[in-house]
This record gives structure tokens, C-alpha cells and sequence, in this order.
């Protein structure tokens, strides 16, 4: 009798328990994927920016124009919020990982953007401004 249940059980609940969506990464772990590493994202086949991941939980980002802004980022209701210096206003995220990297909603409004990791990298990011040699 407890083969049969075990039986429904795995052809009941299992495969729905495999297609359910990876759950969002905590603060801990996306601390530990994340600090020390440049990630730079794509989003609908195209670039999209790069951040660059700093001790005590801050960040520089950039669109891929040159210009960076720093800033900060906090965890809040399970979901990692930064606050830029030219954008105070908290933009919160979900994150979850793929077998290709990073995947970012952007939960302010999730149909608008999701973000996927491109490249991981320990060097830096160059942030020489938009005016440079004018």
C-alpha cells in the first residue's frame, strides 16, 4: 500500500516540483555570487549595462555609456533593492540562478524588465564619464 502512495506521490507532485520556478536568491547568496565580480547583463538579445559588486554591500552601475553611478543595495522583503546616487528611489529586484548565471526581475514593474547574466568578471569596471577629451 505505501509503494502505491509513493508511486502517486512522484507521479503526481514531482514533475510539477521540477517545472516550479527556482526560488529568489537571499541576501547571502547573492552577497556571496555576487561580491567582487563585474556582471554585465543582456536583456532581449542586447546589452543592457554592467555592475560591478563592492564590499559592504555596494555597487557601481553603468548603462554601457561610460557613465557609472555608485550606490548601495539592501535586502527588503526578500527581494535586493539598490539605491543609485543620481537615482535615490529603491529599484527592487528578484534573483535567481540559471545554468547560464544570474537572472534579474525587476519587480517595480516585472513586465518590464528581466535581466540575464552575459559575462562574470573580477576586473573592474572602466567609468571614464561621458565628457571625456571634450
Amino acid at each position: 500500500m505505501w509503494i502505491r502512495a509513493i508511486i502517486m506521490w512522484v507521479l503526481l507532485v514531482a514533475p510539477a516540483a521540477a517545472t516550479a520556478a527556482p526560488a529568489a536568491m537571499s541576501a547571502g547568496e547573492f552577497d556571496d555570487y555576487t561580491r567582487g565580480k563585474t556582471f554585465y547583463y543582456g536583456s532581449l538579445g542586447e546589452p543592457y549595462g554592467a555592475e560591478e559588486y563592492l564590499p559592504n554591500r555596494r555597487v557601481i552601475w553603468t548603462f554601457l555609456n561610460g557613465e557609472c553611478q555608485n550606490g548601495t543595495w539592501y535586502e527588503e522583503d526578500g527581494l535586493i533593492c539598490f539605491v543609485y546616487d543620481k537615482e535615490p528611489d529603491p529599484q527592487c529586484w528578484s534573483f535567481t540562478r540559471s545554468a547560464g548565471g544570474l537572472i534579474a526581475r525587476f519587480e517595480n514593474d516585472p513586465a518590464l524588465t528581466e535581466l540575464y547574466e552575459v559575462r562574470r568578471t573580477s576586473d573592474p569596471l572602466i567609468c571614464p564619464g561621458p565628457d571625456v577629451g571634450v
